[in-house]
């Protein structure tokens, strides 16, 4: 089994991860569906910029749980997809996609002109990104594996980035957010959308990035950085400029 600290979906995409059993791997979720983190190895390491660590490669595992039909209550995806203020004909990477959750409405944000630049660490994630990208007609979506340490994007090459349940998982997130401004066009977008202090739903407290820190590591990275209003029940956004 490899253990890898995965700048994962969104999910992953967004991408909640599943409680440990006695054998630390469980694919629990509540009675909504809705998935929780795992508190499994050394999660301390979000105090220096190490990233929580954890295996994705069991797609099937946690496409049960990352595409659950109760998880559109809790990660309100047409919300978070229209703080990117995408318009047709734009480049947007979803950076941990995970299994795809939002890559349709990616899609249909950016139109048939436009391109999705679908990034995940696990290669078993990024076969099954292709595959439902072929499945469901997203022609505009490209599945890519990336490094652990880095999204593999040209300069200047997006107009918007999408980071969603991803964010605690990144190693070195100051190095990684600089590597992500300057892949964004001049007044490009970065969204980061993770999970609050007090919300039962996510990773253990200790693994958990405050908000106001986000903020601090992206302005450190150059970018421009605000906690944004929304209604996200367990979640905050936080928006950034290049």
């Amino acid at each position: 089994m490899r253990w890898i600290a995965l700048p994962l979906l969104a999910a992953c995409a967004p991408t909640p991860c599943p409680e440990p059993t006695a054998e630390s791997r469980s694919a629990e979720s509540s009675s909504g569906g809705e998935a929780r983190h795992a508190h499994h190895g050394r999660h301390e390491g979000h105090h220096h910029g190490e990233g929580m660590q954890h295996d994705f490669s069991d797609v099937a595992r946690f496409e049960a749980m990352f595409d659950a039909p109760g998880r559109a209550r809790w990660q309100r995806p047409v919300e978070v997809v229209g703080l990117l203020d995408l318009t047709p004909g734009e480049t947007v990477a979803d950076l941990g996609a995970g299994t795809g959750y939002f890559e349709p409405l990616l899609a249909a944000a950016v139109g048939p002109r436009g391109r999705v630049l679908a990034l995940d660490s696990e290669p078993a994630m990024v076969a099954h990104l292709r595959e439902r990208a072929q499945a469901e007609g997203l022609t505009v979506v490209e599945a890519r594996e990336v490094a652990v340490d880095g999204p593999g994007l040209e300069p200047g090459s997006v107009d918007a980035i999408l980071v969603v349940d991803t964010w605690h998982h990144l190693p070195d997130r100051v190095a990684y957010a600089t590597k992500l401004r300057d892949a964004l066009r001049d007044g490009g977008v970065l969204l980061v959308v993770d999970f609050t202090l007090q919300t039962e739903q996510g990773p253990p407290v200790s693994a958990r990035i405050a908000p106001d820190a986000l903020v601090e590591e992206l302005r450190a990275a150059g970018l421009q950085a605000t906690l944004v209003d929304e209604t996200l029940p367990d979640q905050y956004v936080v928006r950034a400029t290049r």
